[in-house]
């Protein structure tokens, strides 16, 4: 399994949106009803569907976000042979970063809950993608702060 990154890419290639995110400097996971793992907010894209109205709709579907801010961080691909993927052929997807201000009482979703943690989750859906994508959001988030820094 190979996960890379892209600064950018045809947007009808991108099939998926995850979305990293924090709500009261707590991160955010999803726990699916069918598993006792944790995971990032995200999914596959609709037909018709722009890649951030994707994001918007999973980040709303899977965690309840009702006001949120959303920024996109960088292209990724996953090439995997899994029953997902029964080709092996590499995926794209878009990855975001949300900053969750308010959620709905309930979830409408096959996910069971929402977890705010002070510290990533040890038991992830997907151990051998998630924890890069994070990496990667953490990296660009590092030199975001350090060019802040320098322009003040």
């Amino acid at each position: 399994m190979e996960v890379n990154f892209y600064d950018n890419i045809d947007d009808v290639m991108l099939k998926f949106a995850v979305i990293i995110s924090k709500s009261s400097g707590k991160w955010v996971f999803c726990k699916h009803k069918e598993r006792d793992t944790y995971e990032v907010p995200g999914g596959h894209r609709e037909a018709n569907e722009d890649i951030l109205a994707t994001a918007k709709r999973e980040l709303y579907e899977e965690t309840g976000a009702l006001e949120f801010s959303i920024t996109p961080i960088s292209v990724y691909s996953v090439i995997w042979k899994d029953q997902v993927n029964g080709t092996g052929e590499e995926t794209f997807g878009m990855l975001y970063y949300a900053e969750i201000e308010t959620f709905e009482k309930e979830l409408h979703s096959e996910i069971e809950k929402i977890v705010l943690l002070d510290e990533l989750p040890t038991e992830l859906t997907y151990p051998l993608i998630q924890p890069k994508l994070i990496a990667k959001m953490m990296e660009i988030e590092k030199v975001k702060h350090i060019l802040d820094l320098n322009i003040k």
